[in-house]
């Protein structure tokens, strides 16, 4: 056999350092046969691991790395339900029947997380206290405050918040207004996607690390992936759950999205009279901007700032001083605060902005594209695709749609550039 490709640690961030440790998911060390062969050990990947296995299926996950070792452990552990259209815009896009359906999905979403988490007692720091999308613009006000009807008339336990509201619950005076959601929460991203993996394990999943997929080909019984050191998994049906970091293995579907780093600092944490006045009841928090903010505090009570940086993979510490000098802006009480973590993951977006399933071929099945919504989309997705490749049900929440590349995404970096000078200077007139 050739040599085993040895997985890579996860960079130095939070997450690495907080996490539950890592579990054992050895490479692959000989050719297996299996119901269903999943790529990616991610949120995606695990979930649906998890749900088939508890249907008595027989499933092997591999990946490159670890589990956790993309955007499932480098996110900023915000659990948040919905998408990012209104339930009535998914309703005119889908129509009632599919719509409606897909509206219960997205805003079930975060019970699915939550749900999981009690039934195997995943340690993650699960907290459930809601998420606010504040604005700082009177222009959105409107807008948000529609939004939250929306949720309301279906059942969810919203509500409407007025400029002093924001900014008691957030403790800071940046916001005009906004709402709460009371079904989001937060939770440790990295233990997370490690107590997914392990239920998974428990239920009968094989799991390998430090092995990376070379290829996927027809075989003599369904489907042939090729290992980049040797072994070969046969399957009968194969899943790719690559999202952000998703390459060549199948033509055209890195070319569908754009691969965006999201980047994240955490200060020291925060004690005494400071740390109280930030987001004293514990919600998570993402503003209503085109270029996002999203913020929390985690268990340690560090402040978590969130957002958008450099398309290129990080250098040094100035690559996030935007989210220091946004931090300190917001929150003034913050000066003098030192910082402790910094790290960056890929998201993938895609051009309509909702996450795409494809089946390509008969006995393969593709997901992505979260748009930096994954834990609880990607989570509930995966119970939806378990069930779908199991056969138990026809349908996905998401129809199937066909491969469609982004013109010219060889100039994503371009794309990414300009959309972020675009989107700020709108933010800008807002």
């Amino acid at each position: 056999m050739s040599q085993v490709e040895v997985a890579k640690p996860l960079p130095p961030s939070l997450w690495a350092a907080t996490a539950e440790p890592a579990i054992e998911t050895p490479p692959l060390d000989d050719s297996i046969t299996v119901d269903v062969a999943i790529v990616g050990a991610g949120y995606t990947g695990l979930s649906t691991a998890l749900h088939l296995s508890e249907q008595g299926v027989r499933v092997c996950v591999i990946d490159a790395n670890e589990p956790g070792w993309g955007a499932s452990g480098r996110n900023g552990g915000q659990v948040i339900p919905g998408l990012k259209y209104d339930p009535d815009e998914l309703i005119r896009r889908y129509g009632p029947r599919d719509g409606d359906a897909l509206v219960q999905m997205a805003g079930g979403a975060a019970d699915t997380v939550f749900d999981l988490i009690a039934r195997h007692g995943i340690r993650c720091n699960a907290t459930r206290a809601g998420w606010i999308q504040p604005t700082h613009s009177h222009k959105l006000l409107d807008t948000l405050h529609a939004r939250a009807r929306q949720w309301e008339l279906r059942g969810a336990p919203v509500e409407l918040l007025d400029r002093a509201q924001v900014s008691e619950r957030l403790g800071t005076d940046a916001f005009v207004g906004g709402w709460v959601d009371r079904r989001a929460g937060s939770v440790q991203p990295l233990s997370y996607a490690r107590g997914l993996a392990r239920a998974a394990q428990a239920a009968g999943a094989a799991i390998h690390g430090g092995t990376r997929a070379a290829s996927v080909e027809r075989g003599v019984n369904g489907w042939r992936i090729r290992t980049a050191h040797g072994p070969v998994i046969e399957a009968k049906q194969v899943l790719l759950a690559t999202n952000g970091y998703t390459d060549g293995l199948w033509p055209r579907l890195a070319q569908s999205v754009i691969a965006a780093n999201s980047f994240i600092v955490a200060t020291k944490p925060l004690r005494g009279g400071v740390g109280a006045t930030i987001l004293p009841g514990g919600e998570v928090a993402s503003d209503s901007r085109r270029l996002l903010l999203y913020f929390r505090k985690d268990a340690d009570g560090r402040l978590l700032m969130g957002g958008r940086g450099p398309f290129r993979e990080p250098r040094n510490a100035g690559d996030w001083a935007h989210l220091e000098r946004a931090a300190q802006l917001m929150f003034p009480q913050l000066k003098g605060t030192e910082y402790e973590f910094r790290w960056a993951g890929r998201i993938a977006i895609t051009r309509n902005f909702l996450p795409h399933v494809h089946v390509p071929a008969e006995g393969v099945t593709i997901a992505l594209g979260y748009n930096g919504r994954g834990i609880a989309m990607a989570t509930t997705l995966g119970k939806h695709l378990a069930a779908f490749i199991a056969g138990t049900t026809r349908g996905l929440p998401f129809p199937p749609t066909s491969i469609e590349p982004i013109p010219l995404h060889a100039l994503q970096r371009f794309y990414i550039s300009a959309g972020v000078a675009w989107y700020a200077l709108l933010d800008a007139l807002s």
